[in-house]
């Protein structure tokens, strides 16, 4: 029998899912590689533009659209509107419990 999730537990199935594709991988990378080095022109530190993910994946709008969406419901990103511009950024402490719990499996 297993435990009960605790309410800070995350949902594997979801980071699962959102881990199953490689262009979602991929944007996690960026979004890890991201930093304040001042070398950005439309994004704060650890932030990557929606229009970026697009353009370095060659992805249209509507379908990096969606592997942010999913990856928002997973809980590895969050993201901020400015604009008509998204701005994202990992979610470092959601990923490292993923792979918490998926050693302790």
């Amino acid at each position: 029998m297993s435990a009960a999730p605790s309410s800070t537990a995350v949902n594997l199935d979801a980071v699962f899912k959102a881990l199953a594709s490689s262009h979602r991988r991929e944007i996690l990378a960026m979004l890890s590689a991201a930093d304040g080095d001042g070398a950005k022109t439309c994004c704060a530190a650890e932030e990557v533009c929606a229009c970026k993910i697009s353009e370095r994946l060659g992805l249209s709008p509507s379908t990096t659209s969606h592997h942010m969406s999913v990856l928002r419901d997973a809980g590895l990103v969050t993201g901020r509107n400015e604009g008509t511009w998204t701005y994202y950024t990992l979610r470092r402490e959601a990923l490292s419990a993923a792979a918490e719990v998926l050693v302790g499996l």
